[in-house]
């Protein structure tokens, strides 16, 4: 691997479902997010996100490409609405927009990012960006971890987009 590509290092949970007023207490940041997946190659994920915040709307195109199970190359970049409707015209018809409210918790060096879906009112899925495949880190207190998903494809976003497992498949 060439040591300037940009990496993305991330290992995924799934968390139960936190309380809202508690999140809002304790995170930086809530966004409300849209995530449109385009027709791409295998082995590559490419998609459009429509995020708004405190700070804003802002869209942003995609395109991720696997190297291991924990890393992925990633070429992230922002773009006008008139680039993310343009791109949406390439949506994969197969996939469904998938929307989610992200809460972006700090705990130490790090910052997780807990995403609550519609669809899912007991579960939710807790992500964190490391600088290193073997780092270590703390989860967040009054966070209770059900199981690792990071590697199980099954419950990434673009699969989601595809087919959204029923609460007791998560277990």
């Amino acid at each position: 691997m060439n040591g300037s590509e940009p990496l993305e290092i991330e290992r995924r949970f799934l968390i139960l479902r936190p309380d809202t007023a508690e999140l809002n207490r304790r995170c930086t940041r809530v966004y409300s997010m849209e995530q449109t997946y385009l027709l791409s190659p295998p082995h590559q994920t490419e998609r459009v996100r429509r995020r708004e915040g405190q700070d804003g709307v802002a869209f942003f195109h995609t395109v991720k490409i696997d190297r291991t199970a924990l890393t992925r190359l990633e070429q992230e970049e922002a773009i006008t609405p008139e680039a993310y409707e343009a791109y949406l015209s390439r949506r994969d018809p197969m996939t469904q927009t998938i929307y989610k409210t992200r809460y972006c918790l700090p705990e130490g060096p790090y910052t997780f990012e807990i995403d609550l879906y519609p669809f899912w009112p007991h579960y939710a899925v807790m992500e964190i960006e490391l600088p290193r495949e073997d780092a270590p880190f703390r989860f967040p207190h009054g966070i209770r971890v059900i199981r690792e998903l990071t590697g199980d494809h099954r419950f990434s976003n673009a699969a989601l987009s595809r087919r959204i497992p029923a609460e007791n498949e998560l277990l």
